[in-house]
């Protein structure tokens, strides 16, 4: 039996795009907040989930071009774990979102399926 592992997101950029060059290419780094809603105790609650979001190459130049703070997108990829020893040797351990398509709304527009890619 096949598995898939695949991520659809629709959420606002949190921060500005951060792009590097490495080795393997260039590499933007941003944060992605979704939020879900819904009713706990006759109250709807808001629940705001953060996620680190990777884009590579062609992917980074497009959304450091297109997408700011606050820019709602279509991220398209795959969840990647993976670790690194930070500055005091210690093994810390991240999952990301590696962005396989990412959709920016223009601006003014209403219904993301409306942005540009």
């Amino acid at each position: 039996m096949d598995t898939r592992n695949f991520v659809r997101l629709v959420g606002n950029l949190g921060t500005d795009p951060k792009v590097t060059e490495t080795k393997n290419g260039k590499v933007a780094r941003f944060s992605l907040a979704t939020t879900e809603n819904y009713f706990e105790n006759g109250k709807q609650v808001a629940k705001t989930e953060w996620h680190n979001v990777v884009a590579w190459n062609a992917n980074a130049d497009f959304v450091a071009e297109k997408c700011t703070k606050g820019s709602r997108v279509v991220v398209m990829g795959r969840l990647a774990s993976r670790s690194y020893d930070d500055q005091n040797k210690v093994r810390r351990y991240i999952t990301e979102v590696v962005a396989e398509e990412i959709i920016c709304e223009k601006r003014g527009m209403q219904n993301v399926d409306e942005a540009e890619c």
